[in-house]
């Protein structure tokens, strides 16, 4: 009998321990999840729930890769945009408890709706556009689609090409820059990228993708380093000798908004423009934090070309100071003063 009393005792105490390791997980997700829209800055503290805290010898984050137990949000952890971490709850009694959470850090800095106006426009062919730039009067594009992917040039306004260079049947083309005399282009999953000669866009060579990335979606060249879109929002960093090799990163984010699906760039003055996946604005980026400083609404210029989900705005240059913006799919070029 007072072996079942003993056993009793010891169940019930298993029960009321789960039962309240379930209650402070359950408020520390109820707490990271009504903070996922506010968000943190860096420099804020995480102030956690007195229920997570009453228990807890120490509590730390952990990164996967790296860990800290400050609850700072600090640029040596956490990056601009969502942070995917696990929280480490160390108890008195020595038991260990984990919680999953997102972490959004945005901008301290509220991004400025750019006004715009449109001086003119050009016509286009209507072609899968992936990447744009402009040189004196010529355009350089590189158009995708598997079977219909190329790289070629046409003065500003003309469909005829000057240089064109098909790629395989088995090749997806994405972005692409210049850089010198030499043109260097993105594929999407195929994990290459090619680099031709500029006058003739004759292949000169090509180049495997740093590890980290997975696929190329867009490409530009700030004079001395490639800036590579990988469709996150995060923003690679490429020396043009090398460009297996990620020189840094940066992560994107506005002051009350993530931005992933980065798509096609162009750097100008000192700033990167970005074109975002599917939607109808162009973000002004600054290149060494990553904060959106800028946004382009081109929703109304949007609505004479989209109708689904692949003619979309896409592609961004620049010419005597004003913005050339386009689109997949698009017959229209057109001049933005701002």
């Amino acid at each position: 009998m007072k072996k079942s009393i003993i056993i009793g005792i010891c169940a019930l105490g298993l029960l009321t321990s789960c039962n309240k390791d379930e209650k402070i997980l359950n408020t520390l997700n109820d707490f990271n999840t009504s903070m996922e829209e506010k968000g943190y800055h860096f420099g804020d503290k995480i102030s956690l729930p007195a229920e997570v805290l009453e228990d807890a010898e120490s509590i730390s984050i952990s990164f996967g890769d790296k860990e800290t137990n400050t609850l700072a949000i600090s640029p040596d952890f956490f990056s601009l945009g969502d942070n995917a971490v696990t929280f480490i709850i160390q108890k008195k009694d020595g038991e260990s408890l984990y919680q999953d959470a997102i972490i959004n850090v945005f901008s301290k800095t509220e991004e400025k709706n750019i006004n715009f106006k449109i001086e003119k426009e050009y016509n286009k062919e209507k072609v899968f556009t992936q990447g744009f730039q402009i040189e004196g009067n010529t355009i350089y594009e590189s158009d995708g689609q598997n079977g219909s992917s190329k790289i070629w040039k046409y003065s500003l306004g003309e469909t005829t090409p000057i240089a064109s260079t098909p790629q395989p049947d088995e090749v997806f083309s994405e972005g692409a820059t210049i850089v010198g005399d030499k043109v260097y282009q993105l594929t999407w999953r195929n994990k290459i990228g090619f680099i031709y000669d500029k006058n003739s866009l004759k292949l000169l060579s090509q180049f495997d993708y740093p590890n980290i990335i997975g696929e190329g979606w867009g490409l530009t060249y700030n004079g001395k380093e490639l800036i590579l879109s990988d469709g996150s929002k995060n923003l690679y960093f490429l020396n043009p000798e090398k460009p297996s090799e990620v020189v840094r990163q940066i992560s994107v984010a506005g002051n009350k908004e993530i931005y992933d699906n980065l798509n096609e760039l162009e750097y100008h003055d000192g700033f990167i423009y970005a074109n975002v996946w599917q939607k109808p604005f162009i973000l002004k980026i600054n290149p060494k934090t990553g904060e959106v400083v800028g946004k382009f609404n081109f929703t109304e210029l949007a609505k004479k070309h989209t109708t689904g989900d692949d003619d979309v705005l896409n592609g961004i240059a620049f010419k005597d100071g004003k913005m050339l913006v386009t689109g997949k799919l698009w017959d229209k070029i057109y001049e933005v003063s701002f």
